[in-house]
C-alpha cells in the first residue's frame, strides 16, 4: 500500500510541476509578446523591413505554447504510467492468446497426422 501511495505522491509532484513550468511559459510568453511589439512600434527594431515582424515572433510563440499546453493538460494527463501498463498487459494479453491460438493448430494438426 506504501508503494501505491508514494506512486501517486509522483505523479501529483510531477502534474504540479508540468502545470507550473506552463504558467511560467505562458507568463513568459505574455511579457515576451509585450515586450517585441514595444520594440518594434516604440523603439523601431526592424524598421528597415516591410513586414511587421513581431505578429511572426508572437505568432510562432503562441503555436509553440498551444503545443505546450496540449502536451500538459491533454496528451500526459491520460498517456500516463497507468495508461501505459494498461497498455502493456494488453498487448501481452494478445500476444498470449496468439500464441494459445498457435499451439491449438499445432496440437490439432498433430493429432490428425497420427
Amino acid at each position: 500500500m506504501e508503494k501505491e501511495a508514494h506512486e501517486q505522491y509522483e505523479y501529483a509532484r510531477r502534474r504540479l510541476r508540468q502545470k507550473k513550468v506552463l504558467y511560467f511559459h505562458f507568463v513568459l510568453f505574455l511579457l515576451g509578446s509585450l515586450f517585441l511589439f514595444v520594440a518594434n512600434r516604440f523603439f523601431g527594431f526592424g524598421e528597415g523591413s516591410t513586414q511587421n515582424w513581431c505578429i511572426w515572433g508572437i505568432t510562432i510563440w503562441l503555436f509553440l505554447f498551444i503545443l505546450h499546453f496540449i502536451k500538459v493538460y491533454i496528451t500526459d494527463r491520460f498517456m500516463n504510467k497507468k495508461w501505459e501498463r494498461e497498455q502493456i498487459d494488453r498487448l501481452v494479453a494478445l500476444q498470449q492468446k496468439r500464441i494459445s491460438q498457435l499451439e491449438s493448430s499445432i496440437n490439432e494438426e498433430n493429432e490428425n497426422k497420427i
